[in-house]
Protein backbone atom coordinates (compact mmCIF):
# COMPACT_ATOMS: atom_id res chain seq x y z
CA UNK A 1 0.00 0.00 0.00
CA UNK A 2 1.23 3.48 -0.82
CA UNK A 3 2.00 5.64 2.14
CA UNK A 4 -1.12 7.52 3.14
CA UNK A 5 0.09 10.53 5.09
CA UNK A 6 -3.21 12.26 5.78
CA UNK A 7 -5.73 11.38 8.45
CA UNK A 8 -8.75 11.86 6.16
CA UNK A 9 -9.30 11.88 2.40
CA UNK A 10 -12.20 13.22 0.34
CA UNK A 11 -13.99 11.06 -2.19
CA UNK A 12 -12.24 12.70 -5.17
CA UNK A 13 -8.82 11.84 -3.71
CA UNK A 14 -9.86 8.27 -2.94
CA UNK A 15 -11.29 7.89 -6.43
CA UNK A 16 -7.91 8.82 -7.90
CA UNK A 17 -6.00 6.57 -5.46
CA UNK A 18 -8.15 3.51 -6.14
CA UNK A 19 -8.72 4.21 -9.82
CA UNK A 20 -12.51 4.01 -9.91
CA UNK A 21 -15.17 6.70 -10.31
CA UNK A 22 -16.69 8.31 -7.23
CA UNK A 23 -20.04 6.77 -8.12
CA UNK A 24 -18.47 3.30 -7.80
CA UNK A 25 -17.15 4.20 -4.35
CA UNK A 26 -20.60 5.37 -3.28
CA UNK A 27 -22.11 2.12 -4.58
CA UNK A 28 -19.51 0.02 -2.75
CA UNK A 29 -20.39 1.87 0.47
CA UNK A 30 -23.89 0.45 0.23
CA UNK A 31 -22.61 -3.08 -0.42
CA UNK A 32 -19.71 -3.11 2.04
CA UNK A 33 -20.61 -1.30 5.28
CA UNK A 34 -17.03 -1.65 6.56
CA UNK A 35 -15.79 0.83 3.92
CA UNK A 36 -18.33 3.52 4.77
CA UNK A 37 -16.54 6.78 5.58
CA UNK A 38 -17.35 9.26 8.32
CA UNK A 39 -19.45 12.24 7.27
CA UNK A 40 -19.73 15.78 8.52
CA UNK A 41 -23.00 17.70 9.00
CA UNK A 42 -23.07 18.66 5.32
CA UNK A 43 -22.65 15.05 4.18
CA UNK A 44 -19.05 15.33 2.99
CA UNK A 45 -17.34 11.94 3.11
CA UNK A 46 -14.04 11.59 4.97
CA UNK A 47 -12.20 8.35 4.29
CA UNK A 48 -9.54 7.09 6.70
CA UNK A 49 -6.49 5.12 5.52
CA UNK A 50 -8.24 2.00 6.90
CA UNK A 51 -11.29 2.72 4.69
CA UNK A 52 -8.98 3.12 1.70
CA UNK A 53 -7.24 -0.20 2.42
CA UNK A 54 -10.63 -1.96 2.53
CA UNK A 55 -11.60 -0.27 -0.74
CA UNK A 56 -8.39 -1.51 -2.32
CA UNK A 57 -9.30 -5.04 -1.25
CA UNK A 58 -12.79 -4.62 -2.72
CA UNK A 59 -11.25 -3.29 -5.95
CA UNK A 60 -8.93 -6.29 -6.12
CA UNK A 61 -11.77 -8.75 -5.59
CA UNK A 62 -14.34 -7.12 -7.87
CA UNK A 63 -12.24 -5.59 -10.64
CA UNK A 64 -9.11 -7.76 -10.75
CA UNK A 65 -10.48 -11.16 -9.76
CA UNK A 66 -13.89 -10.54 -11.31
CA UNK A 67 -15.95 -11.66 -8.32
CA UNK A 68 -19.54 -10.61 -7.92
CA UNK A 69 -20.39 -8.34 -5.00
CA UNK A 70 -21.79 -11.15 -2.84
CA UNK A 71 -18.73 -13.35 -3.41
CA UNK A 72 -16.40 -10.44 -2.64
CA UNK A 73 -18.31 -9.74 0.57
CA UNK A 74 -17.96 -13.39 1.56
CA UNK A 75 -14.22 -13.39 0.81
CA UNK A 76 -13.72 -10.32 2.99
CA UNK A 77 -15.71 -11.91 5.78
CA UNK A 78 -13.93 -15.27 5.68
CA UNK A 79 -10.36 -14.42 4.64
CA UNK A 80 -9.69 -10.72 5.02
CA UNK A 81 -6.00 -11.15 5.87
CA UNK A 82 -5.39 -13.40 2.85
CA UNK A 83 -7.21 -11.01 0.55
CA UNK A 84 -5.14 -8.09 1.87
CA UNK A 85 -1.89 -10.00 1.28
CA UNK A 86 -2.85 -10.98 -2.26
CA UNK A 87 -4.05 -7.47 -3.11
CA UNK A 88 -0.77 -6.06 -1.78
CA UNK A 89 1.26 -8.53 -3.83
CA UNK A 90 -0.66 -7.69 -7.00
CA UNK A 91 -0.13 -3.96 -6.40
CA UNK A 92 3.63 -4.44 -5.89
CA UNK A 93 3.85 -6.52 -9.07
CA UNK A 94 2.03 -3.81 -11.01
CA UNK A 95 4.52 -1.20 -9.80
CA UNK A 96 7.44 -3.43 -10.83
CA UNK A 97 5.84 -4.01 -14.24
CA UNK A 98 5.34 -0.26 -14.70
CA UNK A 99 8.99 0.45 -13.82
CA UNK A 100 10.19 -2.24 -16.20
CA UNK A 101 7.98 -0.87 -18.97
CA UNK A 102 9.32 2.62 -18.33
CA UNK A 103 12.91 1.36 -18.60
CA UNK A 104 12.10 -0.58 -21.76
CA UNK A 105 10.50 2.48 -23.33
CA UNK A 106 13.52 4.60 -22.37
CA UNK A 107 15.87 2.09 -23.99
CA UNK A 108 13.72 1.91 -27.11
CA UNK A 109 13.67 5.70 -27.53
CA UNK A 110 17.40 5.90 -26.98
CA UNK A 111 18.18 3.92 -30.15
Amino acid sequence: MDSLDKKYYRIREVSELIGVPASTLRFWETCFPEVAPARNDRGTRFYTPQNIEKLRMVHYLVKDRGLKIEAAREQLRVNQKGVAQRADAVERLRRVRDKLQYMLDALTHRK
